[in-house]
C-alpha cells in the first residue's frame, strides 16, 4: 500500500476536569514539511500531543487549527522530508469500488492496520452526537483508533477520513 509510510499513530495526553488519559488515533502526512490532518476528536482537550512515524520515530506536534463541526484538525510536527499521502477526489467515488482504511486500531500496538471493504454509500448524513455528517459509508473495519486515518481509493489516493464507526448489537 503505497500510502503507508504517509500514515502515523497520534498519542493526544488529555487531562481535564472531565477525564485524565490518553486519546490514540491516526493522522496522514499532508505535507513533507511536517503537517497533518487527524480528527478534532483525538486531540481535542488535549495538552500534549504526540506523533509516531511509521519507522517509530517520535514528535511533539502542536495544534494549528481544528473544526470540530467537520471533526477536522490540522497539527505539525518539526521535521522535514516526510513522505506525504497522495490526494484523490472523493466525487469520482462510485458504490462498490474498492475501499481501503489504514490506521492503528485500538492503539498503537496495531499501527498501520489494513482493512479492505467497499464503498457503501455516498453522502450518507447522520446524526453524530446532535450534529449531521455528510458521510462515505464503507463496510471496511473501522475502530477506536482508526479515527483520523486514511480511506484510500483502489489507486492508494486518500479519499476520505476516517471518523466514524456506527454499530449496535445487533449490526455494526
Amino acid at each position: 500500500v503505497k500510502a503507508k509510510d504517509s500514515v502515523v499513530g497520534i498519542s493526544a495526553a488529555v487531562n481535564s476536569f472531565r477525564s485524565i488519559g490518553t486519546s490514540t488515533g491516526t493522522g496522514i502526512i499532508y505535507s513533507t514539511d511536517g503537517t497533518i490532518i487527524t480528527n478534532a476528536h483525538v486531540i481535542n482537550g488535549s495538552s500534549a500531543i504526540k506523533v509516531t512515524l511509521n519507522d517509530g520515530t517520535t514528535y511533539d506536534a502542536k495544534l494549528i487549527g481544528m473544526d470540530v463541526k467537520s471533526d477536522l484538525a490540522v497539527i505539525k510536527i518539526s521535521a522535514s522530508g516526510l513522505k506525504k499521502a497522495s490526494f484523490g477526489d472523493s466525487n469520482t467515488l462510485v458504490v462498490g469500488e474498492t475501499a481501503v482504511a489504514i490506521g492503528n486500531p485500538l492503539g498503537l500496538e496495531f499501527s498501520g492496520t489494513v482493512t479492505a471493504g467497499i464503498i457503501s454509500a455516498l453522502n450518507r448524513e447522520i446524526n453524530v452526537d446532535g450534529r449531521y455528517m455528510t458521510l462515505i459509508q464503507t463496510d471496511a473495519a473501522i475502530n477506536p483508533g482508526n479515527s483520523g486515518g486514511p480511506l484510500l481509493n483502489q489507486q492508494g489516493y486518500v479519499v476520505g477520513i476516517n471518523s466514524v464507526k456506527v454499530s449496535s448489537t445487533d449490526t455494526e
